[in-house]
């Protein structure tokens, strides 16, 4: 029985390294889709806009349109509030103290204000990024996007590998590019 256990294990060893590194991301995009159109299915969003970028699958879904016009551009310090969610619902991280409390992931030592970033710098997960980038000023929106666009394989505080995440974001305020061209 022991060597039957261990053959089968060298079998998957080898048919799985027979799986390229793009062939292994693919596959591991393919499920995130699907795990990511089942949540939507089970727990649609009520939204007043939508947008799926096909390419990414990165879905954003407006809650709240502020009409501002007010468009970020790279370079631009944003401010933004957000909550910061696994497809379970899990609540893993956020900007809004009373979120914090109610999801018992408050941090006294920590100050709960709107998160500030520079547009293009990649000082944010590129789903979250990318988001943001795409609302105007004073909206609030859902952002839905796969695995790669997060943290990928590798886990991150209580965010499991190969997690796709939810954003739900408010951009607070822009802050124009001192160095851009008026």
């Amino acid at each position: 029985m022991k060597k039957a256990g261990a053959l089968l294990l060298s079998l998957v060893w080898i048919f799985s390294s027979c799986v390229s590194d793009e062939e292994n991301a693919q596959i591991i995009f393919d499920q995130d889709i699907q795990k990511i159109e089942k949540y939507i299915t089970q727990n649609p969003i009520a939204s007043v806009k939508e947008e799926i970028d096909g390419g990414t699958g990165i879905r954003i879904y407006w809650t709240e349109l502020s009409g501002s016009g007010d468009k970020v551009s790279v370079g631009d310090t944003v401010f933004v509030n957000y909550t910061g969610k696994l497809l379970s619902n899990l609540v893993f991280d956020t900007s809004i103290e009373s979120i914090a409390k109610a999801n018992n992931v408050y941090d006294a030592n920590r100050t709960y204000e709107p998160l500030e970033f520079i547009i293009g710098l990649g000082m944010v997960i590129p789903g979250f990024e990318y988001g943001v980038f795409n609302i105007e000023k004073g909206d609030k929106a859902s952002v839905i996007f796969p695995s790669l666009y997060g943290y990928g394989s590798q886990a991150n505080a209580i965010i499991p590998p190969n997690s796709p995440l939810i954003f739900e974001i408010e951009l607070v305020d822009i802050k124009d590019n001192p160095l851009a061209d008026d």
